[in-house]
């Protein structure tokens, strides 16, 4: 198995002397913003699948370097960007001379693991969702991060956070649309049925580093069905694999309690409850329920975020309403009624005979939240201005999958567990433990 470099076309690079440093802007000389020693040196980690959809936005920086485990994936990519260098190892990649900054693009499992070499070498970082499949990988990647907040730009691939839908239901709920807000439900309808691991089939095709693929994930035969799909949606056929990926709460999941996540201001919960199907070792489950239970905060009393899967919903607020119409959506009860959403629009819904909305005063459009804009691209600005807030960023990012990836500890325990966010432990199921991590295979870690 080749893991070297391999040098593809001449490249050009352009060093600290034209005002950069691994992942660090000292100065942007006045050349123009085209200017070759103003772009950006990118690794790219993943060329096919979710990396195409990078191409247009990093097109316009100096892409110095592709990683991928499938060497037949170059050829394309090169006539993109043909003064990079190769390489199917992203730990050797990761040390490419003169790098700013990394987009992964990588199986879900390895998520967490590239994000975390690339923040030990100061690098500014684009990770697809999730930022990782347990969660003490969760809780390590954040750590990082916070050693790094204000010098390193960071982004998480939750892509839709750019609609103007969730500004405008941010701004619903905290102006009081609803009144207080009391809980918040978001949910997912996908089924995608598996009964275990792939039998042995075949062997990789030539170029496909297999071995590679795997990583840190416990050995598993071969088979072509992990790779069955087709670009942007081959992650459907692995990451409802315990090993592989953490199933609806990675995939859809991750875009999914977003709508919520952008509203309740919350951290880490403080309990967190769950059920489902009956336990697959080798899967995760399609049908199951969580619900995390958050304190209070400066704006809101405290409340129980919750999240559906499979099938399973939330109780519509009045029979005529039907929720299982909208596939990904969110729910928000206040007071004085509910919000539902979806990416892209909502509805409110006065509940009661207070609601008459006398007390709801709309922004002026002066006044509305401004919009993301291109996703991509606020990263990009952001690794030149590492003090600009990126949308998505590994803090607020991290929350969010750590408290999704509890639920799928208190589903394998079986009962309601306590957390205490300080230490990722719960104090009264010290079995739950077992949950918050997973074994990897020797050679293979997360502090590299």
């Amino acid at each position: 198995m080749n893991t070297d470099s391999k040098p593809a076309f001449s490249r050009r690079r352009f060093v600290a002397s034209a005002g950069l440093v691994a992942g660090t802007m000292i100065t942007r000389p006045l050349f123009g913003a085209d200017a070759p020693s103003n772009k950006l040196n990118i690794l790219l980690i993943g060329v096919w699948g979710r990396g195409l959809a990078h191409y247009d936005s990093l097109s316009d920086e100096n892409v110095v370097a592709l990683c991928d485990v499938n060497e037949k994936r170059f050829p394309d990519a090169l006539k993109r960007f043909p003064n990079a260098t190769t390489y199917v190892d992203w730990r050797k990649a990761l040390d490419h001379k003169g790098l700013d900054a990394v987009v992964i693009c990588t199986a879900d499992h390895t998520h967490a693991f590239i994000a975390s070499w690339a923040l030990n070498r100061n690098l500014h970082v684009y990770c697809e969702k999730p930022l990782a499949i347990t969660v003490n990988e969760a809780r390590a990647v954040r750590a990082k991060w916070d050693t790094k907040k204000g010098k390193l730009a960071t982004q998480v691939g939750m892509q839709r956070h750019a609609n103007a839908n969730f500004n405008r239901v941010r701004e619903l709920i905290h102006d009081g649309a609803i009144g207080e807000l009391q809980a918040a439900y978001a949910w997912g309808n996908r089924q995608i049925r598996r009964s275990g691991y792939l039998p042995a089939e075949g062997t990789p095709p030539e170029g496909f580093n297999y071995d590679l693929w795997l990583g840190p994930a416990p050995y598993r035969p071969y088979n072509p069905g992990y790779f069955s799909g087709g670009p942007g949606a081959n992650c459907l056929q692995w990451n409802m694999f315990w090993d592989f990926g953490a199933g609806q709460i990675g995939d859809m999941g991750s875009h999914t309690m977003d709508i919520v996540w952008n509203v309740v201001d919350a951290k880490l919960p403080t309990a967190v409850s769950a059920k489902g199907e009956a336990f697959n070792s080798d899967v995760t489950p399609v049908e199951c329920e969580s619900h995390f239970e958050h304190p209070a905060n400066d704006w809101r009393g405290p409340i129980t975020v919750s999240w559906y899967q499979g099938g399973v919903m939330p109780r519509a607020p009045k029979p005529v309403i039907d929720l299982t119409k909208i596939g990904h959506g969110a729910m928000f009860k206040g007071s004085k009624g509910f919000l539902i959403s979806d990416f892209d629009s909502r509805m409110v819904l006065p509940f009661g005979d207070e609601a008459d909305l006398t007390y709801y005063k709309p922004r002026t459009k002066e006044t509305l939240i401004p919009p993301v804009g291109h996703f991509q691209k606020e990263w990009l600005a952001a690794c030149r201005e590492p003090g600009k807030k990126t949308s998505c960023d590994f803090g607020y990012s991290a929350d969010m999958i750590e408290q999704m990836l509890l639920g799928l500890v208190a589903y394998r325990v079986g009962k309601k567990i306590s957390y205490d966010p300080k230490t990722g432990k719960s104090p009264d199921t010290p079995e739950a433990e077992t949950f918050m991590g997973k074994q990897y295979r020797d050679g293979w870690t997360m502090d590299g």
